[in-house]
């Protein structure tokens, strides 16, 4: 049975995030809202996280992760950021973006696209999953949460518990998040290029 915490989304208890923290460093995965969707993540070092998430959604094992950051600063330790790149990031983190940049050599071979060396990256705009990756003080093996034969992911924190809670090692409620997935962008070319529209407008970047 999983570990199951109601967190204030505006004002997210340390005490109780130290105890999801915890988890997340010995091993777990754990679900947690974030500005768009619920997701599921572990620590980044955690194979064997990744494994479960993979198998909890029915996913091969070419399904890309994202990395959660706290900023761009930490994003560019895992991506190559260029100065056209740093100023879209800039202007457009934290929020329901994902986007796509080439990987550093500082990423995890296991999280690396096998064909095209990239690397999902985004900074959430969300009280609670912000406070709870400075207390880790390193980006979380993130991806969507989403059970396999549902289009959209659970909004509900409760239906994740009465579901979930056999599958997981911690469930964080901070209330309802939205249905609507992160928009995915690639930013390896010379423009930006639509791969997901999602929450966030693509039209919006600049």
């Amino acid at each position: 049975m999983s570990q199951y915490f109601d967190i204030h989304p505006d004002n997210p208890q340390p005490r109780l995030l130290k105890k999801v923290v915890d988890i997340i460093l010995a091993g777990g995965v754990v679900i947690y809202p974030t500005d768009s969707v619920y997701a599921v993540g572990c620590q980044i070092s955690n194979k064997r996280g990744m494994e479960r998430m993979r198998a909890l959604r029915e996913l091969d094992k070419d399904h890309n992760f994202t990395l959660l950051c706290r900023d761009i600063s930490e994003i560019a330790v895992y991506a190559k950021v260029n100065n056209s790149n740093f100023r879209l990031l800039k202007a457009n983190t934290p929020g329901p973006f994902t986007f796509l940049l080439a990987a550093s050599s500082e990423l995890p071979r296991r999280l690396l696209h096998s064909k095209r060396k990239t690397v999902g990256v985004r900074v959430p705009n969300n009280a609670v999953v912000q406070a709870l990756l400075s207390m880790l003080d390193e980006p979380l093996m993130s991806m969507t949460f989403a059970l396999p034969d549902d289009e959209f992911g659970l909004s509900d924190p409760y239906e994740i518990k009465q579901r979930m809670s056999a599958h997981v090692d911690a469930i964080v409620d901070a209330g309802y998040c939205g249905i609507e997935p992160t928009t995915v962008v690639d930013l390896t070319d010379a423009a930006p290029r639509l791969v997901r529209q999602g929450m966030a407008d693509f039209s919006s970047l600049g």
